[in-house]
């Protein structure tokens, strides 16, 4: 239709138009019939069979043309409502030329009015039942002036006015409630259709896999997650679960049996996660099968979130006791300094004792701040500076004086935005693992750290000349508590790459073609402003 029924009232369906416009050309019939035909013999003598005559033709051609004109709705009132005059017109004419059929017409008529009304508006329903009762007022008038007697009493003209104005009225109210009825079917079919789209959107999109399986192991439906895992390419998935699936079709036969699932995770195509598949039938009474497939890496993050959690509910209650031991010696070392019985070798040992409590202190309050999501607190610094002083300090500490630390650093300063005690933190986890495991047998480390900038950013490399990063292991290494290492906990480069994002830093492992490894920290700019 040209417009919804919902925001006009002229958009009427075209069958009630058709059927309504086909009534009037059955009445045209009717009274071409009463005219012509030899039944006008058997209903008494016509007071001007010309004016019947010409009366049924003219009423003929217009039914016909308005039956044609109504199939366009956008001139539906006009049509509806130039239709019911034409038929009280032709009405009164044909009662006035055939005074016996008066009683008939005036019947014929009352659908009319009522299907008029049905149609148009309530002024415009009121208007015709209006003009149907004046044109029997006036066609009495004219018959009793006529002949001096009416064709019908007093009391049967006031019972058609009274109906043509009830039906008009009721026939009105009949029509609003029907297009309410009609609104609210379109709004509710709308809002279903709506709801309908939202619930297929969601299951494609959800990244847990979900088939829906027949009794013959047909997949009937899959989502966009379960043609990945099924290897389709994302396409929606339709075959048997025999071919594309066998071990998850011999699982979903065993649970539809009552018997045990294996529930240790499956790879249903190569290269593809592992997936924990799980089963539910449809409705009580369905032979189909919702199969979801759960994605075993994401089961993994979920439970390496809440192994961090606890983690950080564990080092707030961990970090009052460091704390304790940290103040008691750098009290200790304190007092020493004091002491006129320590020569310089001494306490030069001190300041290092002295340092490293520091450092250590600040190592407990970054890991506190990253459990905790505290904000950084950045700083412009030079990054070539604070490089050398970080390498002067940690050669400090080196327990084989064979391995070398050297700090690569260019002429003119190299400015970054970071917040210097998470810098001091990520460079000290990637300086340890670099002299721990960047060293081929027994041969000593050499760990560079360099600096250089390139546009806005600035970069720190942590360079090692030990034997590389295996291909396999690349993928995992930032992975909390992965390590290749019996003695590792798999949380140093996890936070150092935690500490470098609420920066808005990048820590990245780039591969070195000559050996090696190289783990790259891009720091921001001086002049950009962190949206922490």
């Amino acid at each position: 239709m040209a417009a919804s029924l919902i925001n006009r009232i002229e958009s009427i369906p075209r069958r009630e138009l058709y059927f309504f416009s086909l009534y009037r050309v059955l009445e045209a019939a009717i009274l071409a019939a009463l005219v012509f035909s030899p039944i006008a013999a058997m209903i008494g003598d016509a007071r001007n069979v010309t004016l019947g005559g010409t009366v049924a033709v003219f009423y003929m051609v217009a039914a016909v043309a308005l039956l044609l004109l109504g199939r366009n709705e956008r001139w539906l009132v006009p049509l509806v409502f130039g239709g019911a005059c034409i038929d009280i017109l032709a009405a009164t004419l044909i009662t006035h030329a055939l005074p016996s059929v008066a009683a008939g017409i005036a019947m014929m008529l009352l659908f009319n009015v009522a299907a008029a009304a049905m149609l148009l508006p309530l002024r415009f329903a009121m208007s015709i039942a209006a003009l149907a009762s004046l044109a029997l007022v006036v066609q009495y008038l004219w018959s009793s002036l006529a002949d001096g007697e009416p064709p019908r009493s007093l009391a049967e003209l006031s019972m058609f006015v009274t109906s043509y104005l009830a039906l008009a009225w009721l026939g009105n109210q009949i029509g609003h409630r029907a297009r309410s009825s009609q609104r609210l079917a379109e709004q509710r079919t709308a809002e279903v259709a709506n709801l309908v789209e939202i619930n297929e959107l969601i299951i494609r999109r959800m990244r847990t896999g979900v088939l829906v399986v027949d009794a013959d192991n047909t997949i009937t439906l899959a989502n966009e997650a379960a043609s990945l895992l099924l290897g389709d390419g994302g396409e929606a998935s339709t075959g048997g679960l025999n071919q594309m699936a066998p071990e998850l079709s011999r699982r979903l036969q065993r649970w539809r049996n009552g018997w045990q699932v294996d529930d240790t995770p499956l790879q249903l195509f190569p290269d593809q996660p592992e997936v924990q598949p799980r089963f539910a039938r449809l409705l009580a009474d369905s032979e189909l099968t919702l199969v979801f497939l759960d994605d075993t890496t994401v089961v993994s993050r979920r439970a390496e979130s809440l192994t961090l959690a606890a983690l950080g509910r564990f080092s707030a209650s961990l970090a009052h006791e460091i704390r304790n031991p940290l103040a008691a010696i750098n009290y200790a070392v304190q007092l020493l300094e004091e002491s006129r019985n320590v020569d310089d070798a001494d306490r030069r040992l001190l300041q290092i004792i002295h340092q490293q409590c520091l450092r250590t202190n600040g190592i407990v309050e970054s890991v506190l701040g990253l459990a905790r999501r505290e904000r950084a607190n950045p700083e412009n610094i030079d990054l070539g500076g604070f490089v050398r002083r970080f390498v002067d300090d940690y050669r400090q500490t080196l327990s084989i004086e064979t391995d070398s630390l050297e700090a690569i650093v260019p002429a003119q300063p190299v400015q970054a935005l970071v917040d210097p005690k998470h810098l001091q933190q990520i460079l000290t986890a990637l300086v340890h693992n670099a002299l721990r495991y960047g060293r081929i047998m027994d041969e000593p480390s050499r760990v560079r750290l360099r600096v250089f900038q390139d546009g806005r950013n600035a970069y720190v490399d942590i360079l090692d000349r030990g034997p590389g990063i295996p291909e396999g292991v690349i993928a995992q290494l930032f992975r909390p508590f992965f390590t290749t290492s019996e003695h590792g906990t798999g949380l140093g480069l996890y936070i150092a790459r935690e500490l470098s994002r609420a920066n808005q830093a990048t820590l990245d492992y780039v591969p070195v073609p000559g050996g090696g490894a190289c783990f790259r920290v891009a720091l921001q700019g001086p002049n950009t402003i962190l949206s922490l």
